[in-house]
């Protein structure tokens, strides 16, 4: 018997119809419909693309998975050109065709799966479980240190991993993720940045240690993590619109992370996200707030050319744009911080799809090289650090 489920962490799918078996001409067809994101204020609007659930006792079936209300999600052109995520183990991701029609708003994905079950996700999924773990293990090693600075509205811990010890006349590098929840891959990123800064036959990490104080949020929105979000928390918060007026009661992840970035101080500050429609890899700085100086130019370009040098799947020819002078929005985090600091403080974005630049047909975009960029963060980082002060 076949059945489709979204009741585990991440999960987000609504059967809407599913019709008889499968031919070689006749496909089983699943018509599945994506639960929207809480309203949000800010955007004035319920968020949805997100997707992540499990079809079982499909081996050898021809399946058509048509999501119905692909063509109302937040970013409908962002379909075009897009593969699905789908994995037999939650381990290996890979990529299954999928198909946008524009007229009737339909995301058709299809595919013959070779097991009894499997995992169909919008992009590979990082677990809350997983979130764990991570922490948990992060906190084994002696040169880290486990902040738990409070409790989220649906009462998940806000985890800090601080790597080194603050001192002073030594930069704190801040480096938050995943504030939009259906971003996974910040998070991947995020642990492929933590795993090298922690190992101890890596030259460059310990220069790193030695030099500087590093402050990591590998995921700021555990609630919307959990619940299948694709932007916002459990208050309907897109937290990336909350770094001016952050509160306990509608944004407690921000309002918690400021607080203590005010007590101890920013010199540099990097906030990973994903781009649903753009097939690159870029940085948004935050050219447009107030105090924008040379120095702050200077300093993004430096990180910028050697991120490139660094990374093939990194580029500075396509992205936002600049925002122009005294324009930034100072309600998002990279502006918010940027201007409250006067740091080099910027978004990083990576693509949902593949980079156009060095694609992978197979699985496109995924988490072995989030993770792999992630730790490639760390070689433009030293090539500012002393310039941070």
């Amino acid at each position: 018997m076949i059945s489709t489920n979204s009741q585990f962490g991440c999960g987000n799918i609504e059967v809407v119809r599913a019709d008889g078996a499968a031919t070689d001409t006749c496909p089983e067809t699943f018509e599945l419909r994506i639960v929207p994101d809480p309203y949000c204020e800010s955007d004035k609007r319920a968020h949805f693309m997100w997707f992540y659930f499990r079809v079982s006792g499909v081996q050898g079936q021809q399946l058509r998975m048509r999501i119905v209300n692909a063509g109302e999600a937040s970013y409908p052109r962002a379909w075009n050109g897009y593969q699905a995520c789908a994995s037999y183990d939650r381990k290996h991701w890979f990529r299954i065709a999928a198909s946008f029609d524009a007229k009737t708003g339909v995301l058709e994905i299809t595919h013959k799966p070779l097991r009894g079950a499997i995992f169909v996700a919008y992009f590979a999924p990082y677990g809350y479980e997983q979130h764990v773990d991570l922490i948990a293990e992060m906190q084994t090693h002696p040169q880290v240190t486990l902040h738990t600075l409070g409790q989220t509205v649906d009462g998940h811990d806000l985890d800090l991993l601080r790597i080194g010890e603050p001192a002073p006349g030594r930069p704190n590098i801040w480096i938050v993720a995943r504030q939009h929840p259906g971003e996974s891959m910040a998070e991947w990123f995020a642990e492929g940045l933590l795993r090298r800064l922690i190992d101890r036959h890596d030259a460059l990490a310990r220069r790193l240690q030695q030099t500087a104080c590093f402050w990591v949020v590998p995921n700021m929105n555990p609630d919307g993590s959990w619940r299948g979000h694709l932007r916002v928390n459990a208050a309907g918060a897109n937290l990336n619109r909350e770094w001016q007026e952050p509160s306990m009661e509608r944004s407690p992840e921000v309002f918690l992370v400021r607080e203590l970035m005010d007590r101890v101080g920013v010199d540099f500050f990097a906030d990973i996200h994903g781009d649903e429609e753009l097939p690159y890899n870029f940085i948004s700085g935050c050219e447009g707030i107030p105090s924008w100086s040379p120095k702050l130019e200077s300093l993004l370009m430096t990180f910028s050319e050697a991120f490139k040098r660094a990374s093939p799947d990194f580029q500075t020819v396509h992205g936002y744009g600049r925002t122009p002078p005294g324009r930034a929005n100072l309600k998002i985090a990279g502006s918010q911080i940027g201007e409250r600091f006067k740091c080099l403080s910027f978004t990083l974005e990576m693509p949902f799809k593949d980079t156009i630049d060095v694609p992978d047909p197979a699985q496109g975009w995924c988490p072995e090289r989030a993770l792999r960029f992630g730790a490639t963060f760390l070689q433009p980082l030293s090539e500012v650090l002393q310039q941070l002060r």
